[in-house]
Parts: structure tokens; C-alpha cells; sequence
């Protein structure tokens, strides 16, 4: 894929490498030269998404964060709506 440098020095990345990498705005980039090539990094993954979805099984409404997403036990659960304001 091909991209140009405005004048202000701005590179736009292409959409399908943006959600290829999760790639979205406000989000840092290691900049580095590595064998005379820009090698542009992402600094670290954002906590995963979350959605609303209806349980399969109860057919209530759930949270979702995806099949990669940690699973919390009963008491993270407590603990971080404790703290919720």
C-alpha cells in the first residue's frame, strides 16, 4: 500500500492496515529507522472491547469482550464494581 508525507510532515496510514493492527486515533507509535526503513510500532493493546450481547443460554443481556478476553473471577467482578462510581 502506498502513502504520501503532506507538507506538515503527516503520514496517513491506510484503513486496511489500521484495523488489521487495531490501529485507532490517539493511539502511540514507536518510531524507529531500522535498516534504512521507517518502522512505525504500536506502543501497547488498549483493554479489549466491550459489547452488549443477549447470553445464549439465559437470554439475558451480558457484556462481551471478546474470545480472547481474561476471565475475571466473582470477586474481580465485586471488587472492580465497588469501585465503580
Amino acid at each position: 500500500m502506498q502513502t504520501k508525507v503532506s507538507t506538515k510532515g503527516q503520514v496517513v496510514l491506510p484503513g486496511p492496515l489500521r484495523r488489521r493492527l487495531d490501529i485507532r486515533p490517539g493511539d502511540p507509535l514507536d518510531a524507529n529507522i531500522e535498516d534504512g526503513r521507517i518502522v512505525l510500532t504500536p506502543r501497547k493493546k488498549r483493554p479489549h472491547r466491550t459489547k452488549l450481547v443477549t447470553d445464549p443460554v439465559t437470554g439475558l443481556p451480558a457484556l462481551s469482550a471478546g474470545p480472547n478476553a481474561p476471565t475475571l473471577s466473582s470477586r474481580e467482578v465485586e471488587e472492580i464494581l465497588a469501585n465503580f462510581p
